[in-house]
């Protein structure tokens, strides 16, 4: 299979350690393919660019099977229901931090939806959620816990 984009490797795309521990098909189809290699070249790809290094990617695409499996909300645009989603994570090669992520997607790309995830006490987020939609609404939110729940707030 070809790449998802330049940096951007399709077994990394569709990578998942639950999917193979329990055997569920991760597969995306055309439709889907398309929507991830949207993602990938008018968020991640112009990131890494404008960075210059390797930034890594902790979720990409997920089967229904195993977005159920692994609690996803139902309507999880990392199926690319609605459109393509990915998590990005400057810890899992060094040299970016989430919150410098957030802030140059924020500030110079066009996305659907950014989200800052369960930032801590300074403002670091654990991850950064973005998607890429034919329509994009530049949504812009930050997850935290509340009672054990997920709850989400727009920004700006």
């Amino acid at each position: 299979m070809n790449n998802i984009s330049d940096h951007i490797t399709y077994e990394e795309a569709t990578a998942s350690a639950t999917a193979k521990q329990l055997g569920i098909d991760n597969t995306p189809d055309e439709e889907q393919l398309n929507n991830m290699r949207a993602v990938a070249t008018h968020v991640f790809e112009p990131l890494r660019n404008a960075k210059g290094i390797r930034i890594g990617i902790s979720s990409f695409f997920r089967s229904p099977e195993l977005n159920k499996k692994i609690k996803g909300a139902p309507t999880s645009q990392h199926m690319a229901l609605n459109g393509a989603a990915m998590d990005i994570d400057g810890k899992i090669y060094g040299g970016i931090t989430n919150k410098e992520i957030f802030q140059y997607i924020k500030n110079n790309l066009v996305f659907d939806q950014l989200i800052a995830e369960f930032p801590d006490e300074i403002g670091e987020p654990a991850w950064v959620h973005v998607s890429y939609a034919t329509t994009n609404r530049g949504d812009i939110l930050v997850s935290k816990k509340v009672d054990g729940k997920t709850i989400y707030d727009h920004l700006v």
